[in-house]
């Protein structure tokens, strides 16, 4: 129905857009990562490995890499661990109520980041409400010092902020399963077990794939939870690079590790791609 020179018209605008805004700001990252950063601080244009070869040798970015790698791994599992029975709820025992569940659930969203961190600053904090309320029912007697600036702030923070990133396709996959699948697979005799394991939960592969994709990458790229609630303990690979390109100067470090953090997460959402693919054909 459309011509070559048609599709080709409407596609060029985006295409350039795309590669304005983010091919050429990944070809400049990648640029930077090969030059040097002399005495007196200034950029030399001059390629070497030098920046590689220091994330190679220092074993500070390899454990904070690693850190995160856990820390993102962690928020991954809890938040599946909270959005699979809730969407699973609201999909299949909850017809009457389920759009206004469903807007509760995504309603943090509507609630600014800055905002849910620093809430949950406050209620972490040695004065906060949390330690407040355990000293008033005499379960301990002084602030627990663990609750804020360390890695269990980070996960709770990060777990609360993205939850709603997991559930969204986790519903998704739920709500768009047949429902005379399940009702065939109860009239061959299986139990409520049996049809969960053998019917649901393979179809809500792709959505559990989904879902644990956005909050393993959108977790190991925040900075901003572990600067309010992280303290040193609970620092992060992108803090490091934050520093880096801010009070340290050292732009091609920055953009070496930066590079090899979209080098895992393209690895990641190749590989999750093709097991998605996978379990929707089956």
């Amino acid at each position: 129905m459309y011509t070559k020179g048609y599709k080709t018209s409407i596609s060029l605008l985006p295409l350039l857009w795309v590669s304005i805004l983010l091919f050429l700001p990944y070809v400049l990252i990648l640029c930077t990562s090969f030059w040097s950063v002399s005495s007196d601080q200034v950029l030399v244009h001059t390629w070497d490995f030098s920046s590689y070869q220091q994330l190679v040798t220092n074993p500070m970015y390899g454990k904070v890499l690693f850190r995160s790698a856990k820390i993102a791994g962690t928020v991954t599992l809890l938040a599946l661990f909270l959005a699979y029975p809730l969407a699973y709820f609201l999909s299949f025992h909850c017809e009457k109520q389920q759009k206004w569940l469903y807007q509760l659930v995504i309603l943090p969203l509507w609630v600014s980041y800055l905002v849910r961190g620093y809430a949950w600053k406050t209620i972490l904090g040695g004065d906060g409400v949390l330690n407040g309320f355990l000293q008033y029912m005499h379960i301990t007697n002084e602030p627990l010092e663990f609750l804020l600036y360390s890695p269990f702030a980070v996960v709770l923070t990060l777990t609360h902020i993205y939850t709603p990133f997991v559930f969204l396709p986790v519903y998704a996959a739920l709500a768009h399963i047949p429902k005379n699948l399940l009702e065939a697979s109860h009239d061959l005799g299986a139990s409520h077990f049996n049809t969960f394991w053998k019917v649901i939960f393979p179809l809500s592969i792709p959505g559990i794939l989904t879902g644990s994709t956005f909050a393993f990458v959108l977790t190991l790229g925040d900075f901003l939870a572990p600067q309010m609630v992280g303290g040193a303990s609970g620092m992060m690979i992108s803090n490091v690079v934050v520093s880096l390109f801010g009070a340290a100067y050292n732009w091609p470090l920055g953009s070496a590790i930066a590079m090899v953090i979209l080098l895992l997460v393209v690895t990641l959402l190749s590989v999750v791609n093709r097991y998605e693919k996978k379990w929707s054909m089956k």
